[in-house]
């Protein structure tokens, strides 16, 4: 990969969620990560040098507008502007969803551990392309929800709530495709209070859950392209554009 923006900044809300699996994919497809801890490093301001930004999860509420939080909803503005392809996990994509417009809020029932989620028929041709089927296992760790402006494209929902959706070159999921077991046993303690008080036990987590981590590592790889490509695709445009200038300088 050439040099032009082959960075993909990757944003932590907190240290231990992380890019899980999505980072060997990201590695192996030959860009670096620069990664930030967004409650103590200053939020970059140039961000033309990335080839991508990717948000990740917190306990945090977005709605109490701490300030590293309007931070990134301002990086995730500029992106948006220079269509720079941003993906928002859990947390992230609450960031991206009150960024464009919609409404974060608390939800109804909080979603903890393995359930399914629909991938609709926009899904299907877009970040979930690939995927042979319309319902998926996801591991699942959030309290708040959002509303969407009119001009976002959903493409997965739970019974609960909006899972996927897609905002010009932002794109947020609710679910962790990036999870591993030891991600899982990590935020098992440290979240246990919030399982006593949900009644969720951490064993039910984990306990025979080989078959749908090892399913869960699919998805991701094939929802990584579908961004991957979004990467790509920026990038050749941006090259393009270099050379038109350069001819016509």
């Amino acid at each position: 990969m050439s040099g032009l923006a082959n960075k993909i900044l990757s944003v932590q809300n907190i240290s231990f969620e992380t890019l899980g699996t999505l980072e060997e994919l990201i590695r192996c497809d030959g860009y670096q990560i620069e990664n930030i801890q967004a409650q103590t490093d200053p939020v970059p301001n140039n961000i033309q040098q990335y080839a991508a930004i990717i948000i990740l999860g917190g306990p945090m509420a977005v709605y109490d507008n701490a300030k590293f939080l309007q931070k990134e909803q301002e990086l995730i503005k500029h992106a948006l502007k220079d269509e720079i392809p941003v993906l928002g996990i859990c947390l992230g994509s609450q960031l991206i969803a009150q960024a464009i417009g919609g409404k974060v809020y608390k939800g109804r029932k909080k979603e903890i551990g393995w359930s399914t989620v629909e991938i609709n028929s926009t899904g299907l041709v877009d970040l979930f392309k690939g995927i042979n089927t319309r319902e998926i296992q996801v591991f699942q760790w959030h309290g708040d929800t959002y509303d969407l402006p009119s001009n976002a494209a959903i493409m997965a929902s739970s019974e609960l709530y909006t899972q996927a959706f897609r905002f010009g070159s932002a794109i947020g999921i609710q679910f962790h495709l990036e999870i591993t077991d030891e991600m899982i046993q990590r935020w098992a303690k440290e979240y246990a209070k919030e399982l006593e008080r949900e009644w969720v036990e951490p064993k039910d987590l984990l306990v025979q859950k080989d078959h749908e981590l090892r399913e869960l590592r699919e998805r991701c790889k094939t929802v990584y392209s579908n961004f991957s490509k979004m990467i790509k695709n920026k990038l050749m445009f941006s090259t393009d554009c270099i050379e038109l200038r350069d001819v016509h300088a």
